[in-house]
């Protein structure tokens, strides 16, 4: 059977003669799919390969643009005044264990979290940024001015995706999503990696994009059109597939993709728990005044949400584009725009996902794409920084309630345990249980590549 979503032209792809054909048959099915910003999963849960992984899903919390680790996860209280900043320390719910005065939320659910203080790569431009630590490789350039193509090594949760589908994963909802927004630089610069990239279109992500806390947010196309029963559906679909099997057969990577994705959206509408996962009207107010009612707030409790229904990744993107890109004002930014929101949505997904028993299943990790200058400029900013960092990671059989690594005396290097985002990677994968020696993928010129060059941290699992 062949039912087409349509995709984007973000890649240079064409509408073809097929597509032309097929856009026909939407219409015969009375279907209204042609919204998706991404190739629609029907995916499931992965089998393990390992009885030691303790993760079923991951949340991974991303900070577009890069916060500063200074102001926030470690802070340098006895630096010169031109590092330091104007915040001050406050002490956490782990003995001497300390963190910024923003996050007061955060330093009563310290023992939850093991916070990683000496993360680096060499990437100073957005776009590339976030490539290095999605991916866990860099970008062929170090650059904010670039696009995603079909070559691109796939992200983490693309992987993710990946590996459920290679092990069987039949959920009714998308394996990898990703909300409110992709990662970027300006919609003009797209982030590389976060789509299927050399694996190919069937392992897009599916985007939100839309801001959940509209005000009567809704996921179109995620159900038949009003007046279409299942029975009638299920005419429809018979009499494609008559047609179907009459047309000459067109062999190409992109008739399989498409034989892929129609069979996903017909899982999705059939199902109809895609639908129901989306529909953020089903919660209390109580529950979503507790996340917050913002963009952010929302974007975390639909991650919770989806978790729930069998979705293998969530990616929440706290932008839009690069928020967290404090050249200027970074201490009034902070304070006043940037940290409150996201504290506040952090800690209910945490809470909420304890209080419901997924946060032994549920791996959350939080992260921006680097640091910032420990030098305060002429602007009270601070500027991009790679060469260190912060990430917190919580949930799924990772140990809490402890810091691992360690930064130099004014947040510029790491002193202790450097760490890269691959080993980041490595620990996330450790923790759904896969084992990194005998997993690979192709690139697109039929290269081996395993699921990342880094080794799990031992401190974590």
């Amino acid at each position: 059977m062949r039912l087409l979503i349509m995709q984007p032209s973000q890649f240079g792809a064409s509408l073809t003669r097929r597509g032309i054909i097929h856009a026909g048959a939407l219409g015969l099915l009375g279907l209204g799919l042609n919204r998706f910003g991404m190739e629609v999963q029907a995916a499931p849960a992965a089998r393990p390969t390992s009885a030691r992984g303790r993760a079923k899903s991951v949340i991974l919390i991303f900070n577009c643009g890069a916060p500063s680790h200074l102001d926030l996860w470690d802070p340098k209280p006895d630096a010169p005044s031109e590092i330091r900043g104007i915040y001050s320390p406050i002490r956490t719910n782990v003995p001497g264990v300390h963190i910024s005065e923003l996050l007061p939320r955060m330093a009563t659910r310290m023992d939850k979290l093991a916070l990683v203080r000496s993360v680096h790569h060499e990437h100073s431009g957005h776009n590339s940024g976030m490539y290095w630590s999605t991916t866990g490789r860099p970008y062929p350039t170090d650059s904010t001015l670039i696009n995603p193509s079909r070559t691109d090594v796939p992200c983490l949760g693309t992987l993710v995706g990946w590996l459920a589908r290679r092990d069987g994963y039949t959920g009714g909802v998308p394996p990898y999503v990703i909300t409110p927004f992709p990662h970027c630089d300006s919609k003009a610069y797209i982030t590389p990696g976060q789509y299927g990239g050399c694996l190919g279109a069937r392992f897009d992500p599916f985007v939100l994009d839309d801001d959940p806390n509209a005000a009567g947010f809704q996921v179109r196309n995620l159900g038949l059109e009003r007046g279409m029963s299942q029975d009638r559906f299920g005419q429809r679909l018979r009499l494609l597939e008559t047609f179907t099997a009459s047309s000459h057969p067109i062999v190409s990577l992109q008739a399989e993709d498409t034989d892929v994705f129609n069979q996903q959206a017909v899982s999705l509408l059939r199902t109809g728990k895609a639908a129901a996962a989306f529909d953020l009207s089903k919660e209390p107010d109580s529950v979503r005044e507790r996340y917050g009612r913002h963009t952010w707030g929302q974007s975390h409790l639909l991650a919770r949400r989806l978790v729930e229904a069998g979705t293998r990744f969530v990616t929440t993107v706290n932008g839009p584009s690069i928020t967290w890109d404090t050249h200027k004002d970074n201490f009034n930014a902070l304070k006043n725009r940037l940290v409150p929101p996201m504290e506040q949505a952090y800690a209910a997904l945490l809470d909420d996902l304890e209080e419901r028993g997924l946060l032994a299943t549920t791996l959350v990790i939080w992260m921006g794409e680097f640091g910032r200058t420990p030098k305060i400029n002429a602007d009270a900013g601070r500027d991009h920084w790679p060469a260190c960092y912060s990430v917190l990671l919580a949930g799924g059989g990772i140990r809490g309630g402890q810091v691992i690594g360690a930064s130099d005396s004014i947040g510029a290097y790491p002193k202790d345990r450097p760490t890269t985002p691959s080993e980041i990677h490595a620990t996330v994968f450790a923790a759904l249980g896969y084992d990194l020696r005998n997993i690979q993928y192709e690139s697109t010129d039929g290269r081996p590549i395993p699921l990342t060059d880094g080794t799990p941290m031992a401190e974590l699992i």
